[in-house]
C-alpha cells in the first residue's frame, strides 16, 4: 500500500508567494497540501483553485481550537470548500494549558463535541500532538492519553513523530497504542543532539529518526495519509525535495 503524500504548508511559511510552490511541489510527486491558518483563511475558494490548478489535493487542516469551539460552521464551510476530510487542532498555547488531568480530559470531550457538530458534514476531527502532552503530570498521567480518554472514539489523532522524539517519547510505542485512531502519521524528523541548524530539525531521512523500522508499523495503524513538516527550514526546497524522495524509497 502506498499513501497520499502531503506537504504541510507551515514549512515554507517564511518562503512567499505560497501558491507558487504548489506546482513545484506537485513536480516532486506531493499528492496534497496540508495548510495551517492563516494560509486558506482569507480565501478558501481562491486556495481551492490554486491547489486545483496544481493537481493537488487536500486531505487535512490545521485550525484553532477555538475555531472548533466556537465557530465551527465557518471551518466546517473552509473544510468543504477546501476540499479537506479532516479538521485538525494542532495546539494549546502555554499560557491556556492547565496542569491537572481534569483539563486535558476536557480538552478531549471539546474536540469530540467538534466532532460530533463536523460528522454530518463527512468530516472528521484529529488532534496533532507536540512535545508538551508527552510530559506527565504531577499525578503521572500523561495528557496525550487523557485527552483521546475525554474524546472518544470519534477523536483522531494526526501523530507527529518528531515531537515525540523531541519529548523523549518512543514512536514505535505510540504508533501501537493509538493505532485504530491514527488517520495520519506525520514524518517530521529530528537532526543529531548539539545541532543548532535549522530549530534541530532536519528533512525526513536525514536525522535521528530510523523511519524504516517505523513503516512496519505505519501499516498496522489506520493511517490514510503521510505528511511532511519541517518548522523552520532554511531551503524549503531542499526539505521538500529530501523528504519525498525518501519517503518513496521506503515504499509509502
Amino acid at each position: 500500500m502506498t499513501y497520499p503524500i502531503s506537504y504541510q504548508l507551515y514549512s515554507s511559511r517564511n518562503f512567499p508567494p505560497l501558491y507558487a510552490q504548489f506546482p513545484e511541489l506537485k513536480a516532486f510527486g506531493y499528492d496534497a497540501i496540508e495548510p495551517w491558518l492563516p494560509a486558506y483563511e482569507a480565501d478558501p475558494r481562491t486556495f481551492r483553485q490554486a491547489l486545483d490548478d496544481a493537481g493537488l489535493a487536500c486531505h487535512c487542516f490545521h485550525m484553532p481550537l477555538a475555531g472548533l469551539i466556537d465557530e465551527p460552521n465557518r471551518f466546517i464551510d473552509i473544510a468543504l470548500t477546501i476540499g479537506a476530510t479532516v479538521m485538525i487542532p494542532p495546539y494549546v498555547a502555554p499560557e491556556e494549558r492547565d496542569t491537572t488531568a481534569d483539563y486535558w480530559r476536557g480538552l478531549g470531550e471539546r474536540l469530540a463535541a467538534g466532532a460530533e457538530r463536523a460528522a454530518p458534514h463527512g468530516l472528521k476531527v484529529a488532534w496533532h500532538n507536540h512535545d508538551f502532552e508527552y510530559r506527565p503530570l504531577a499525578d503521572g498521567s500523561r495528557p496525550i492519553d487523557l485527552i483521546f480518554e475525554g474524546g472518544g472514539p470519534d477523536l483522531w489523532f494526526e501523530i507527529d513523530c518528531g515531537w515525540i522524539t523531541r519529548a523523549g517519547a518512543n514512536p514505535p510505542a505510540e504508533l501501537r497504542k493509538f493505532a485504530d485512531r491514527i488517520i495520519a502519521i506525520q514524518m517530521k524528523d529530528m537532526a543529531p543532539a548539539g545541532t543548532t541548524g535549522d530549530d534541530g530539525w532536519a528533512a525526513t531521512g536525514d536525522g535521528i529518526i530510523n523511519w524504516g523500522g517505523l513503516v512496519p508499523l505505519f501499516r498496522q495503524t489506520a493511517a490514510e495519509h503521510i505528511v511532511t513538516e519541517h518548522d523552520n527550514p532554511s531551503d524549503w526546497r531542499r526539505f521538500a525535495k529530501r523528504s519525498i524522495d525518501h519517503i518513496k524509497a521506503l515504499g509509502l
